[in-house]
């Protein structure tokens, strides 16, 4: 490993949500590992190409996406996917959570039910509630902390008149699934029988176990383009969400047209700032930022095992889910602590601020997600404090 990420970088008062969040008044010091963000220095490359934007000293209006720009986003792709995009199907969103809420506006109406696999990423249910949907739940089937999708529940829904569609969260949050070739064309299959639109959120996709590969939609299922939109971001895989940037693939020409109609003549969003562009590109096209991402999937590795073997240990009838994908951990303690408000209460008392399960649904309650994006010695103290928590 080029890079080390043991270094304790202090965020607060940085303006930053996860550590500078209004929190609730503790005796401990508060100890943030819920919003999905990396405590890790970018890479060197991505570092420098902002430095050199910087000294250009002048930041007025840029082009965009240029060819270089979507060469770049099209480039990753191809090598780390064997994924060949279209670079004229490459669209802007300041986050992939605003896009879902601008796809629903063109692709659904009022009151049309889109379907979820909970317990799911808490902005699906927002956004799809926000935009006057419905939301039509498809309860993944819990093994034991093994999630697989119920496939006979998610036809029944396809097959509703009232839905249009599904957003998937591929690889999911926070059940940490990489999903399997066959279950992915099992869900196209059912969407193209049911004539439903597909919305997969993937931008978790470099962010994978070493024994797992991350399947993009669109290049399993190519002839199912035209119902098929992929939302893919650089700030989840190189920790780059405040320069609110991601590429949103669009192959279907009537959404295309909506897009640019509603999106971006509407609503005047027309391409990333200038240090999202230069930001983007060097993550996407410099050797350094690919070993750095490498160094953090491996890094995310060991803090995963250090925490499941901790936890294992102290709270033995905790159930912690395989991490297959993501930098998050899916832990059940419903057998220490069945009242997800009081469970959520211990945690605060010990300046834990988690990711409280129910907010990811109904089969969320009980459950803590942890986020393993952190120096080893946060982990370390937050895996005491909950287990101590969860003792008393």
């Amino acid at each position: 490993m080029k890079y080390h990420f043991d270094e304790l970088i202090n965020r607060k008062n940085t303006g930053c949500v996860k550590w500078d969040k209004a929190f609730p008044a503790c005796d401990k010091d508060i100890l943030p590992l819920w919003v999905a963000d990396m405590d890790f220095p970018c890479a060197e490359a991505i570092q420098q190409a902002l430095k050199e934007k910087v000294d250009e000293q002048i930041y007025g209006y840029n082009t965009g996406f240029t060819p270089a720009y979507r060469q770049a986003v099209c480039g990753w792709f191809s090598k780390r996917f064997d994924w060949e995009i279209d670079p004229d199907t490459i669209f802007y969103a300041g986050g992939v959570v605003p896009a879902i809420a601008y796809l629903l506006e063109i692709m659904s109406e009022e009151g049309d039910g889109v379907i979820i696999s909970t317990p799911v990423y808490y902005p699906f249910r927002k956004k799809i509630e926000a935009t006057k949907r419905v939301v039509v739940e498809n309860p993944l089937i819990n093994e034991h902390g093994m999630y697989r999708i119920d496939f006979d529940d998610l036809e029944a829904k396809m097959a509703r008149n009232d839905v249009k569609g599904m957003i998937l969260c591929s690889p999911h949050n926070p059940v940490g699934r990489i999903w399997t070739k066959e279950e992915l064309l099992k869900i196209v299959t059912l969407a193209k029988k049911y004539d439903k639109w597909i919305i997969s959120d993937e931008i978790h996709c470099d962010l994978v176990q070493k024994d797992y590969e991350h399947q993009p939609l669109l290049k399993l299922a190519p002839e199912a383009k035209d119902r098929i939109v992929v939302c893919t971001a650089p700030s989840k895989s190189f920790n780059l969400a405040g320069l609110q940037n991601s590429n949103i693939i669009i192959c279907n020409e009537k959404w295309q047209k909506k897009w640019t109609s509603y999106v971006m003549e509407r609503l005047s969003l027309n391409g990333p700032n200038s240090f999202a562009i230069a930001a983007t590109i060097a993550a996407y096209t410099k050797e350094d930022s690919e070993q750095w991402l490498a160094d953090v999937n491996a890094y995310v590795d060991e803090n995963d095992a250090f925490a499941r073997a901790c936890i294992q240990q102290y709270l033995p009838e905790a159930i912690i889910s395989p991490r297959q994908g993501t930098y998050l951990l899916w832990v059940d303690v419903r057998a220490y602590c069945e009242d997800e408000k009081q469970l959520e209460e211990t945690m605060l008392k010990e300046g834990l601020i988690l990711d409280e399960g129910y907010l990811f649904g109904e089969a969320g309650k009980g459950f803590e997600r942890i986020n393993l994006a952190c120096p080893r010695s946060i982990v370390e103290t937050c895996v005491k404090r909950l287990c101590d928590a969860l003792h008393k």
